[in-house]
């Protein structure tokens, strides 16, 4: 802190004592710039259905899909674009993508390039995490209002070669494939994060039969979800066009692909020593898709809320960190903490939507939260609709928030490569 600044802050405190208390909603010191921290309100969320690997999205780049959701989402809010003045997208594997991934989005959308964009790459975390910062935006008075979510093609992740400088002179040159490296390893391990999943189910004394018997309740509850159509009104359908003419895409791909009766069967896909229980069936898919969601204030949700399906109040939000091989767990650690921020304990939460990367991460989280018997990813997740990596955590708060009634709270909690977690409370109300 400079002389100055330490000057300006003494003079602030001197004039204003409430601030020594900490009890004021303020965020600075100096009169001319003090604001209350305002309330965040959600208008509308919507997301591309989740492609497959190598699926129907395959030609279709991440910021294309993530401007299918953009502008599905601002239609949805009837908030004038001219009133949005700041983007932000979660994508991971950015390999190939090209420059600015958010802001390709928000061109391809059709919004004008006075809008500016920001990618956020917080691994599975970026989508949430892109809409708590759009949230902050608004708490501080310095916007009115935002798109946030988050965009990924899974399929289209490239493979890297080194650079010429670093090659001999002859020989064979040796290939990474960049959605291993940049996606699935854990960097300080050096191995996959199936095997993280497989220290956390070893810690938490987590069988075979219960991972498998939640994979196979998350298939059920996502057919069951989809011949009820209860995604209908968050889905944005995606225009493919192809050799024999244009494909309309308005259903994950994923959630049928499944033979229930031979998920006990498959062998395991990370420790092959005998110990292992972490299969493909009960892990995440490889996808791609995209989300997104409007936000504004007070005034903004005043004037265009009225008939929103998803109007929500965002009450809070948190991250936590711990050891890299942990981060399975991490959201146990940051939802307790939004909790508190909200004021409310996990009793008044009505629906809890968790990122599923492995069966082992909602068994061990329910088991640390005390979650057995409470309504967890009631209409399937990752595991059987798809985890498109930098949309995942905006594809959850997406599918929270058609799913809470007016005055229900809900969670929306995502694990992250590297040892972290995003959690976010939200509140559906019916007007402001």
């Amino acid at each position: 802190m400079t002389v100055m600044m330490s000057r300006q802050l003494r003079t602030a405190l001197r004039l204003s004592p409430q601030l020594k208390s900490g009890s004021a909603r303020l965020f600075s010191s100096q009169g001319c710039l003090r604001k209350e921290i305002r309330d965040a309100y959600i208008l509308s969320a919507a997301r591309t259905p989740t492609g497959k690997f190598n699926g129907a999205f395959l030609n279709v780049s991440g910021p294309q899909l993530g401007a299918v959701a953009i502008k599905s989402a601002l239609e949805k809010s009837k908030v004038p674009v001219e009133k949005i003045t700041d983007v932000y997208m979660g994508n991971v594997l950015q390999a190939s993508v090209g420059q600015a991934p958010a802001r390709q989005a928000v061109i391809f959308a059709g919004l004008p390039p006075t809008i500016e964009a920001i990618t956020i790459n917080k691994v599975c975390a970026s989508g949430l995490k892109a809409v708590a910062f759009a949230a902050q935006n608004i708490q501080l008075g310095l916007a009115e209002a935002q798109i946030a979510g988050g965009f990924e093609n899974m399929s289209r992740v490239p493979y890297y070669v080194p650079r010429a400088s670093n090659l001999p002179p002859f020989g064979h040159v040796k290939m990474e494939d960049g959605l291993i490296k940049d996606g699935l390893t854990d960097v300080y391990d050096q191995f996959h994060m199936g095997n993280c999943a497989e220290n956390t189910v070893k810690k938490f004394n987590i069988t075979r039969e219960e991972q498998d018997n939640y994979a196979i309740q998350s298939y059920e509850r996502s057919q069951a979800a989809w011949k009820a159509s209860v995604f209908a009104d968050e889905i944005a359908p995606v225009t493919v066009k192809g050799k024999k003419g244009d494909v309309i895409v308005s259903a994950d791909e994923g959630y049928l692909d499944i033979k229930l009766d031979k998920v006990p069967t498959l062998k395991p896909a990370f420790v092959r020593d005998g110990t292992g229980t972490v299969t493909a069936a009960n892990s995440s898919t490889l996808n791609d898709g995209a989300s997104a969601l409007v936000l504004g204030s007070k005034a903004i949700a005043q004037e265009y809320g009225a008939g929103s399906r998803v109007l929500a109040r965002i009450v809070s939000s948190a991250d936590a960190a711990m050891d890299p091989i942990d981060f399975p767990i991490a959201p146990a650690k940051a939802v307790p903490i939004a909790l508190e921020r909200a004021g409310i304990t996990k009793d008044q939460v009505a629906v809890w939507e968790f990122n599923e990367a492995f069966a082992a991460v909602i068994k061990a989280n329910e088991k640390i939260l005390g979650l057995e018997g409470a309504r967890v990813n009631p209409v399937g997740g990752a595991i059987s609709l798809g985890h498109a990596l930098g949309s995942s955590g905006s594809r959850i708060l997406t599918t929270l928030l058609h799913q809470l009634k007016p005055g229900e709270y809900g969670v929306a909690a995502i694990c992250n490569g590297g040892g972290a977690a995003t959690a976010m409370v939200v509140q559906r109300i019916e007007s402001v």
